[in-house]
């Protein structure tokens, strides 16, 4: 098969159930918003701790697609190439992203000790740390990611674009030379962005790992979702036509891998602060063990690593269309389960608790998140036409 063979544009049928997606994204999109509206007003101090762990996850789905296109250009190969059109359309969700940056950044003071100048004044940690976690230096902070990833976003976009017209001579030069330093961008600036954004909930902990822990999160919540969607589109051509079970069976394994790096990750920083037993550490993991949190803990052992591991040990599984993507859905709604476990504890050290504005924000996030990226999938074939390895992609799993 050849890629002069194949129409890499959209078909009909599939245009047709984009539409159809899109609709029923921004419906549900519609209805969380209006809700959390309502939210705001009624409790606009639970409105903005829901705001913020649903917004961190929405951020990965386009971050981390980002990063997934920057490493496909420094390794290459044909797992890359067929998720490479859903990465460039993820990457340009991500001014509608800053754009929803703007309710954290005006409920800052409900959400931040270290942002409230009684607190501060109150508290010699917060005086020791105010260099660091004061309101204008955050924002300039969240500035430059924001500013960094637009422009990844950008950049890799509209080469993807020449490179289609012109051939991969110039263009995927250019991309592969700017792709490294990308990467090194991402992993500092998810990092601090962890750090700014979650760590400093509580600004009396901290941890070497947290970073870490949230780059290899990234890199799972977005690589579940891209395996959701190529199954998806696999029903319609021309995915129907390009995708094979070998490379479903590559992106299963990258799941497989991710699940891992997220468990050690986590079993590391609990293991390490535990066997610490220092009073400025250990009180973070006691807010999530008790109180009914640790039957959130217990679920996230079990549905977010023993599980998901053992099912994509199996080569048969990860090269089933269907049974992959259902494990990929199963990891994204732990995904929200991890988040809302890492930050809703700071807020409820008390007991566990549940919110109907934790159901209404994920629902009026991620909706309108999906709406503007299938609108985004839709604007360009789904496979790069310049890429210098389709050809090769094609062949993959056919030989």
């Amino acid at each position: 098969m050849t890629a002069q063979a194949i129409d890499f544009n959209l078909s009909a049928d599939l245009k047709n159930d984009l539409k159809q997606w899109r609709t029923r994204a921004l419906g549900t999109g519609i209805a969380g918003t209006v809700l959390c509206a309502i939210g705001l007003i009624v409790n606009p101090f639970q409105f903005y701790r829901s705001y913020l762990w649903s917004y961190v996850l929405v951020v990965g789905l386009s971050v981390g697609p980002l990063a997934w296109l920057m490493l496909q250009y420094v390794t290459g190969g044909a797992w890359g190439v067929v998720i490479r059109r859903p990465c460039e359309a993820a990457a340009r969700t991500l001014p509608l992203v800053a754009v929803m940056f703007l309710p954290i950044v005006i409920g800052m003071h409900n959400l931040y000790d270290w942002s409230r100048p009684q607190a501060v004044a109150a508290s010699a940690l917060l005086q020791h740390k105010q260099p660091y976690l004061n309101v204008p230096f955050f924002l300039l902070r969240a500035a430059v990611y924001f500013g960094g990833w637009l422009f990844l976003s950008w950049f890799f976009n509209r080469w993807s674009v020449v490179e289609d017209r012109e051939g991969p001579a110039v263009a995927h030069r250019k991309m592969a030379f700017l792709a490294g330093p990308g990467i090194l961008f991402w992993g500092f600036s998810v990092t601090f962005m962890s750090v700014d954004w979650v760590l400093s909930l509580d600004p009396q902990w901290f941890s070497t790992m947290f970073g870490l822990l949230f780059i290899a999160s990234q890199a799972l919540t977005s690589m579940a979702f891209l395996i959701t969607l190529m199954v998806l589109l696999s029903y319609r051509r021309p995915m129907s036509e390009v995708l094979t079970p070998r490379h479903l069976h590559d992106l299963g394994k990258f799941l497989l891998a991710l699940v891992m790096v997220w468990a050690y990750f986590s079993f590391s920083q609990f293991l390490i602060i535990w066997a610490g037993n220092l009073p400025e550490e250990i009180p973070w993991y006691l807010a999530r063990l008790n109180g009914g949190w640790q039957y959130v803990a217990l679920a996230l052992v079990i549905g977010h690593f023993a599980l998901p591991f053992a099912l994509l040990l199996s080569r048969d599984l990860k090269r089933n269309f269907k049974l992959l993507a259902g494990i990929a859905v199963f990891i994204l709604c732990m995904r929200f389960v991890d988040l809302y476990w890492i930050v809703a504890p700071d807020f409820r050290k008390e007991s566990f608790g549940l919110s109907w504005l934790d159901f209404t924000a994920p629902m009026g996030l991620v909706g309108l998140w999906l709406w503007y990226f299938l609108t985004q999938l839709e604007k360009r074939p789904l496979m790069p036409l310049g890429d210098p390895q389709l050809e090769e992609t094609l062949a993959h799993g056919r030989e």
